[in-house]
């Protein structure tokens, strides 16, 4: 009974989300999609199922399709997780002509305070109003080289490291802990309407480094032997990143994704929207030196993801998370789990 009911909702809808996959797609890509069985996922069986369904959990309710609505009420009911997603979903494999890649994202730790000091000079920025309005603003030099900032009271703390500043902004939230012990938790607000461009990549470019050679860790120590051509380099990103305090989500909590929700260490993944609903069970078979196979939920999004088969791992809180993080740069395959019918109406008719 169940099964029949949601096989008829699915297919009402199932027109419903070819059109909006056709929006959201780029309009040059060559976009194909594969349905696939559970067979065909590597490891798929001896996953912990039970542990991708409670992080599903956490934000299906935000997502307002029919649809999902409906599987998620059905989630809450805590069914067996293995069946429930074998029963209801189907993996779709979706190609856009790039090569897959995995890269880490974590939380960054940051030493700060309230109040400026001789040691915490480096500003948090809230946004003001007019880099809302204004699209796009100043430059990453513009903001930090002149005093459009000063005395409008957009602190939101002062920590005592520019790089790690710098790289709180490429995460895009983070928690700075207090002289006190306490913390206090930043998430993203905003961005100036740069495009984000690689330091690492510049680097390279330059040849101080050869591209397998740069991690975050080699960035950081070159900026800081090198402090002149380090802020230079800093500026070679023209985007700049506002936050705002979040630090009524607890302690033990992740940081909130995309879809304003904790995210959950190595069970959150960011992805691409114009490829990958937020929200959906996406698996990743990661490659390389320390291959992961593994049930995940898409609940974030980021400025460097961009493709069907791009994504960034969640690693954690703290330096361990970042080290682990900043290492991976690895190739595999996305495979995103779709409600039954949104899978099978994205195939060619003679196919289906």
């Amino acid at each position: 009974m169940v099964a029949r009911f949601y096989r008829r909702l699915n297919y009402v809808l199932a027109s419903v989300c070819v059109a909006v996959v056709a929006m959201t797609q780029p309009a040059s890509a060559e976009v194909t999609y594969s349905v696939l069985s559970y067979d065909d996922l590597d490891g798929w069986e001896v996953d912990d199922h039970a542990a991708a369904l409670t992080v599903f959990q956490n934000t299906c309710m935000d997502m307002d399709d029919p649809d999902w609505t409906a599987l998620c009420a059905y989630a809450t009911q805590q069914p067996d997780a293995k069946a429930f997603f074998e029963l209801f979903f189907r993996p779709v494999q979706i190609d856009d002509g790039q090569d897959a890649l995995f890269t880490g994202y974590f939380e960054p730790e940051l030493d700060g305070n309230r109040t400026r000091t001789s040691r915490y000079r480096y500003p948090v920025y809230a946004m003001p109003p007019e880099a809302r309005r204004i699209r796009p603003w100043l430059t990453r030099r513009d903001i930090l080289g002149t005093d459009v900032m000063r005395g409008r009271g957009l602190e939101i703390a002062w920590v005592d490291d520019p790089v790690e500043l710098f790289f709180l902004q490429i995460q895009g939230s983070g928690r700075i802990r207090l002289p006190s012990g306490e913390f206090i938790r930043v998430g993203y607000s905003g961005a100036n309407g740069h495009l984000y461009r690689s330091i690492g990549q510049e680097l390279v470019r330059r040849k101080v480094y050869a591209a397998h050679q740069v991690s975050a860790q080699v960035i950081k120590n070159w900026v800081r032997r090198n402090p002149v051509d380090g802020r230079e380099l800093l500026y070679h990103n023209p985007s700049y990143v506002f936050f705002r305090e979040v630090s009524e989500v607890p302690a033990h909590k992740g940081p909130l994704g995309a879809m304003n929700r904790s995210i959950t260490t190595m069970r959150s993944v960011a992805v691409d929207p114009a490829f990958v609903s937020l929200g959906s069970p996406v698996w990743i078979e990661k490659d390389g030196k320390n291959p992961l196979r593994r049930l995940m939920i898409a609940q974030d999004t980021g400025s460097a993801i961009k493709g069907a088969q791009r994504a960034d791992v969640f690693f954690g809180t703290g330096d361990k998370a970042g080290r682990a993080a900043g290492r991976l740069r690895d190739p595999g395959r996305l495979i995103v789990l779709m409600p039954i019918q949104r899978a099978y109406a994205l195939l060619p008719e003679d196919a289906s």
